[in-house]
């Protein structure tokens, strides 16, 4: 079973709601923030803050307010660029037709809230749940037919062609990395990461032997690079039904090869799967299977995956060092030890040795 949610912020949402309503008077005069609430799900990340705004002459507006994590809360990456998200979902708005929630207001200045923040319209529906994975039994996921899911499925794949297939990769500029080209700019920003990662705490074997099976299977053709969503699955989705209301989560965006989003959507549904079958369950092994989701991606697009045992490694590596940082962060905040092996801090350090390995996908 997976372990119990780290804390997620130090901040208080009383505060919150006072400050956040005396912002939005500066943007709105007359409007009221209300049902000022921080989720308990929230992520470990940007934080998430719901609320309601208030209008005498407007109808009651339902907001969600992405801010800056904290510095004091152990951050889980080293910079969060507010700017760049809300760019990036206004570039999506603009080039494609894919949903993503309308951004209203931006604000830079951290005096407001303490951290730059923006202001995003709240779209209804439902999300497939993190805790417990909707792998496990007892959430809307699991409990609906084959046919249901293979809509979730058909439509989630869908939303990651139409994205790579109609952002023109020129408007997309400012969210190329540095590097020969952009999936080598893509991996040294990830060793970066890993490095900032491990700064004064002990690194992990397996996380560098996956940098070095890299480059082993190094693609020889890349491709051209396309916007990618950077933290492409199904979890990041508001869903109507089985049909996506609103893609969310934009902070990981990249030029990146197609393949970079494909890998990332195939694994970390194969994380929770992993994870359910260890426990005992059966999980949902038709949902997301390799195969089916390149097939499915080759048909829309006209381009066949390429090097996916790389990009799926890639994206367990990504992953890997991301939960090596959480549990850092667990530690830190003295709700774990540190072990003697740090790679035992990897939920999925098994997985993850057997791509390494080559065994995983056999």
């Amino acid at each position: 079973m997976p372990p119990a949610r780290p804390r997620t912020t130090t901040r208080d949402p009383e505060d919150i709601a006072r400050r956040l309503t005396a912002w939005l008077d500066t943007r709105l005069p007359g409007a009221k923030a209300t049902g000022v609430r921080v989720p308990a799900s929230n992520g470990m990340s940007s934080e998430t803050v719901l609320f309601d705004i208030e209008h005498p002459e407007r109808p009651l507006r339902a907001c969600v307010l992405r801010l800056a994590a904290d510095p004091s809360a152990y951050t889980v990456f080293p910079e969060y660029d507010m700017h760049r998200q809300y760019r990036t979902m206004r570039l999506v708005a603009e080039h494609t037709d894919v949903p993503v929630p309308e951004v209203r207001w931006l604000e830079l200045d951290p005096g407001p809230l303490g951290a730059p923040f923006f202001v995003m319209e709240r779209v209804a529906g439902r999300v497939p749940p993190d805790v417990m994975p909707y792998t496990y039994a007892g959430n809307w996921l699991h409990a609906a037919s084959d046919a249901e899911r293979e809509r979730l499925e058909a439509a989630t794949v869908g939303l990651l062609a139409r994205l790579h297939d109609q952002v023109p990769p020129g408007a997309a500029r400012f969210l190329a990395l540095p590097g020969a080209d952009a999936l080598r700019g893509h991996v040294t920003a990830q060793r970066a990461y890993y490095a900032w990662v491990v700064r004064g705490l002990p690194r992990s074997p397996l996380i560098e032997a996956a940098f070095g099976r890299l480059e082993e299977l190094w693609p020889a053709e890349p491709g051209t690079p396309v916007l990618s969503w950077g933290d492409a699955r199904i979890g990041n989705v508001v869903y109507d039904g089985f049909e996506p209301a609103a893609v969310l989560d934009w902070e990981m965006a990249a030029l990146a090869p197609r393949e970079t989003d494909l890998g990332w959507l195939i694994y970390l549904h194969r994380f929770f799967q992993d994870l359910t079958v260890a426990s005992g369950q059966p999980g949902l092994p038709d949902l997301l299977r390799r195969e089916n989701v390149e097939a499915r991606y080759a048909e829309l697009t006209g381009h066949t995956p390429r090097d996916m045992d790389f990009h799926t490694l890639y994206a367990a590596l990504r992953h890997a060092i991301v939960m090596l940082r959480i549990a850092y962060r667990r530690v830190h905040f003295g709700e774990a030890a540190l072990p003697a092996d740090p790679d035992t801090l990897i939920l999925h350090h098994g997985s993850l040795r057997a791509m390494v390995q080559g065994s995983y996908w056999n």
